[in-house]
């Protein structure tokens, strides 16, 4: 039982690798006791699953409190009681769907420890403790890669290393998220089996002559006795030094490919945002930040996720807005609503300078409760949208483009900053620059810092740059390897101007996304169950 306590604290442990607090070193042995305990040979299944829960409790319960941050909601109407109660609802709900995560892995890597404990070694235990955690670092990136296609998607264990290890995050570049993954579980694996296998044979033992003295090899290099532990220092060294190259390589920037962009962070608290107060404030501080903007001679100006919460044909025939894009001949991306018949959507508009829309980029990945009603026949009677908005959104479709007149841009809209492969098919039809608008109003401040860790992840995978216009914060400008070279303040209004450039290049990842995983887990199967038919039965 303590030592179910010390993984749910191991759990946190991963949670602190989490920006804000960004203990991103935690993360290289944060796994190690919940492995180490599952492997055990007295751990039973129940005492597997509750050890998986266990930490995924600490991990994702921590990581994801955010949310809270929406209650109170008593400014949508929501007595304070009932606020409370909704936000958590959704914060244990979500933390239980991401405990699933370890508690599947748990379960798996429960059964590979008990099948190979099975059989003993003929000579070296070493191949075995390789194929398990090879097959066990496959089955966590395949889970994450389940997890992903649905609608709740956040706190993958890579996020640990972002912002700040950005070495290590160049080699996303690779296979995304997935070869982060990799390194973060490959290092807490070799550790756990060099805990379990302390007394293993060294692989080689032999004497040897240095002058005039024999020396016996096993003794003299004693770390032959704990290969594991030689080799968790070379795979760190190793991962780091691969990200550090890719790291320093030049950006070979071009002014032909220059593009001034200008940001507007409007800070409009959602309690009034959807009000008479915050809808006369939006026109008002994005119509002024958009003619500073354009003074200061900027190509296009990029306004945050439903700046002006109108429908778009409202504000082309009553807003001041409007009549600036008109008077100032700026190009602008705009974050409104966009009506078609009885269908509803959250979308970004790309405006030239003559006031027309030449695209429009309608969002995918909707907030659960937040914008859609999940099982809506089944739900819509017990759970109102945690939205005043009227009707429901629509799903964009997966595979809009977003045409800008200075080349096609990847759109993330919000919530989608989370989702790699919304990113990734974007570059790959062509896309030259990030640009992200979002409102995390919502929450608390902590989820601030975390939208900006997961979008220079997405920049590093694409090898773009970003441009992250928010409501309240933070936006930001990105380079492709992910120094972020301006952010701004929370909770302010601010303007910025600065340069990003366009990019054709084609990571590995965004030519062949998530290959890592598949071949990690052809790999996994085929050495683990390979390597139980070498071994004899007990």
């Amino acid at each position: 039982m303590i030592f179910l306590i010390f993984v749910f604290c191991s759990g946190l442990g991963m949670a602190f690798a989490v920006p804000p607090t960004s203990f991103y070193g935690l993360a290289w042995v944060a796994i190690v006791p919940l492995w180490y305990c599952i492997a055990q040979k007295k751990t039973t299944f129940k005492e597997a699953i509750l050890a998986g829960l266990l930490w995924g409790l600490g991990y994702y319960g921590w990581s994801l409190s955010w949310i809270l941050g929406v209650h109170p909601m008593t400014w949508m109407g929501v007595p304070w009681l009932a606020s409370l109660s909704i936000a958590l609802f959704c914060w244990i709900f979500i933390t239980i769907w991401g405990s699933l995560i370890a508690i599947s892995w748990s379960i798996g890597v429960y059964f590979i420890y008990y099948f190979s404990r099975k059989r003993k070694p003929i000579k070296s235990s070493f191949h075995l403790s390789f194929s398990r955690i090879l097959i066990s670092i496959a089955f966590w990136c395949v889970l994450e890669w389940i997890w992903s296609q649905g609608d709740l998607w956040w706190s993958a264990i890579a996020l640990t290393q972002s912002p700040n290890n950005l070495w290590l995050l160049q080699l996303e570049q690779f296979s995304g998220i997935s070869t982060v993954t990799f390194c973060l579980l490959l290092v807490n694996g070799l550790i756990t089996e060099g805990l379990l296998n302390q007394e293993m044979k060294p692989l080689v033992s032999k004497n040897f002559s240095l002058g005039n003295t024999k020396l016996n090899f096993h003794k003299a290099i004693t770390f032959y006795r704990f290969p594991f532990f030689i080799f968790t220092i070379i795979v760190l060294i190793f991962s780091h030094l691969i990200g550090f190259y890719y790291y320093q390589l030049p950006l070979e920037n071009s002014a032909d490919n220059a593009l001034q962009i200008g940001l507007i962070q409007g800070n409009i608290p959602n309690e009034i945002k959807l009000y008479k107060g915050g809808l006369q404030k939006a026109i008002e501080g994005y119509t002024q930040g958009y003619e500073a903007l354009a003074r200061q001679g900027v190509d296009i100006v990029l306004t945050p996720e439903t700046a002006l919460p109108f429908y778009f044909e409202d504000i082309q025939q009553h807003s001041s807005f409007y009549q600036a894009i008109l008077d100032q001949n700026v190009p602008v991306m705009l974050g409104t609503f966009y009506q078609n018949k009885d269908q509803y959507f959250n979308s970004l508009f790309m405006i030239d300078k003559q006031g027309k829309v030449i695209s429009r980029f309608n969002k995918i990945q909707l907030v659960p409760l937040g914008e859609y009603i999940p099982f809506q026949s089944i739900l819509g009677n017990l759970i109102q949208r945690l939205s005043p908005l009227d009707g429901h959104l629509q799903k964009g479709d997966k595979n809009q483009t977003f045409k800008t007149p200075f080349g096609q841009a990847i759109v993330g809209i919000c919530y989608e900053s989370a989702f790699s492969e919304h990113f990734r098919r974007q570059a790959a039809q062509g896309g030259e620059f990030i640009i992200t608008a979002s409102n995390d109003a919502h929450y608390s401040s902590s989820m601030l810092i975390q939208h900006h860790a997961v979008d220079l992840m997405r920049g590093i995978e694409t090898n773009r740059w970003v441009a992250r216009a928010t409501n309240t914060g933070y936006s930001a400008i990105v380079n492709p390897r992910g120094d972020t070279l301006w952010l701004s303040d929370k909770n302010t209004y601010q303007l910025h101007k600065d340069t990003i450039y366009t990019r054709q290049t084609k990571t590995l990842y965004v030519q062949w996304g998530d290959w890592l995983t598949k071949v990690l887990l052809i790999l996994g199967i085929s050495s683990y169950f390979g390597c139980l038919n070498t071994l004899s039965l007990d």
